[in-house]
């Protein structure tokens, strides 16, 4: 894929058929959108004889924590991540575009002006409540007129459903908050995933045989709500890439009077040749893949200990379970 931090930054020919929007976790809906991109971007070739491309515009940050800083917002994708995903789908062209003051200030027009100026737009595929630019005034019916006038199409491109409810992002919050990691994955068509460095944490698992590695995510990065959930860590390190079941709390750890809510994973199988300390410092991936149980105190560090164990067992079996 070619990025590029800044929409000016751009100096395209076209034919380009683009896409544009926040895209946080890139669900099933969005998944949708982009094939039907790629499509857009056949068409293009086929219609002017010559090669044609799909590119993808989001924003950074996003554009609630520029409008309302007061209210905190958490992503279920950063804008790398969201680029990384869309190459997976065969889009051509990311872009990172700042959200400022000014960028809110944009008029629809001008926005489009941009778009066509420098990636070359010549379709412009959106959903169907979708507006651009200042106070939202870049409607449908708007954004159709700008493209007769500026020479691009619009198409739009009517939201997915799961079952009842239409896929959205608000929808994938609601339910990892809830814990429900199980509904996230159904809703993204992949197991939901955090990232982050390994910090040096307290130590107090290795003091019990069940260390674990403290991983921090960016501060703007959504977790599901507290409890127990059987993951899968993806680390590089030791010359090779392994994806290796485990298991990860999140919460406060109220057995221990723990202060501060972390993310930590114990590694089921940890690769002989390393040592966990080998970690700090290094980026971890964690999938969710099921909810073992929620946060809870025990009367003593002891119960907490079973119990854990009886996560691993648990964790285990449904690992097991997927195998077959």
């Amino acid at each position: 894929m070619q990025t590029y931090a800044d929409l000016r930054d751009a100096q395209l020919a076209g034919p380009v058929a683009v896409t544009i929007g926040n895209f946080d976790g890139l669900h099933l809906g969005h998944q949708a959108l982009l094939a039907h991109l790629r499509a857009l971007a056949d068409d293009l070739a086929a219609a002017h004889s010559r090669p044609a491309a799909s590119a993808l515009v989001t924003f950074s940050p996003h554009p609630l924590a520029v409008l309302r800083p007061d209210r905190t917002h958490l992503l279920l994708t950063t804008p790398r991540e969201r680029l990384l995903l869309a190459a997976h789908s065969g889009i051509d062209i990311g872009v990172i575009h700042p959200f400022t003051h000014e960028t809110a200030r944009t008029t629809a027009r001008e926005f489009c002006e941009l778009l066509t100026h420098h990636l070359g737009m010549a379709a412009l595929l959106v959903g169907p409540d979708f507006a651009l630019g200042r106070n939202r005034s870049g409607d449908i019916p708007t954004l159709r007129a700008l493209g007769e006038e500026l020479g691009f199409a619009l198409h739009v491109l009517d939201p997915v459903a799961l079952g009842d409810h239409p896929v959205r992002s608000s929808l994938v919050r609601e339910v990892l908050l809830a814990g429900d990691v199980t509904a996230a994955r159904a809703l993204l068509g992949r197991p939901y995933r955090a990232a982050g460095v390994v910090r040096r944490g307290d130590q107090r698992g290795r003091t019990v045989g069940i260390p674990t590695a403290n991983i921090q995510p960016p501060a703007d990065k959504l977790l599901p709500g507290d409890g127990v959930y059987a993951t899968r860590a993806r680390l590089a390190t030791f010359d090779r890439i392994y994806d290796l079941p485990s298991v990860t709390n999140i919460g406060v750890r109220p057995t221990v009077d723990g202060l501060h809510r972390r993310m930590e994973t114990h590694i089921l199988d940890f690769p002989p040749s390393g040592q966990l300390d080998d970690l700090y410092g290094e980026t971890v991936a964690v999938d969710f893949v099921a909810r073992l149980r929620g946060e809870q105190r025990f009367p003593s560090l002891e119960a907490l200990v079973q119990q854990i164990h009886a996560d691993i067992a648990q964790a285990r079996a449904i690992f097991a379970a997927e195998s077959e």
